[in-house]
């Protein structure tokens, strides 16, 4: 296993533990750490993850809800919407990143964790937003 899936796989599980806490995320980020601390090679991928989603969760949120189709995100699954989350902050602030690789790995990572309708739930959410992304790159070229 490559060390950015293990990077996801940790920062889905601190985002699990962030959204099952009353503690402020940054905080519940910090105590997850202490007592689970992301191996060296790890670290730098995973803050910029797991801090990244915490920051940029309204953002991120916006997007998944406008492309869930009669889904909203209290009705999702923890592990699937942090997975999305992920995916969807490699999509808008990770460059090096292919959106092919982060939905890939969301799914993976989404059949190992989640339910055996995971891998497809994300899918289908994700590669809305990658299409909706694409589109507004295009236009944005155009002008």
């Amino acid at each position: 296993m490559g060390k950015r899936r293990r990077a996801r796989e940790l920062a889905l599980q601190s985002l699990f533990y962030v959204d099952s806490t009353s503690a402020p995320p940054l905080e519940a980020l910090d105590l997850f750490c202490q007592n689970f601390p992301p191996p060296k090679d790890l670290a730098r991928f995973f803050y910029e993850l797991a801090k990244g989603v915490i920051e940029k969760r309204d953002e991120i949120d916006r997007l998944i809800e406008q492309h869930s189709n009669n889904w909203k995100l209290y009705r999702m699954s923890a592990v699937d919407l942090n997975l999305m989350r992920i995916a969807a902050y490699e999509f808008l602030f990770c460059p090096d990143v292919p959106r092919r690789v982060s939905i890939n790995e969301a799914i993976d990572i989404g059949k190992r964790f989640g339910t055996a309708e995971s891998g497809a739930f994300i899918n289908g959410i994700l590669d809305s937003i990658h299409l909706h992304l694409g589109k507004e790159e295009k236009a944005g070229k155009k002008k």
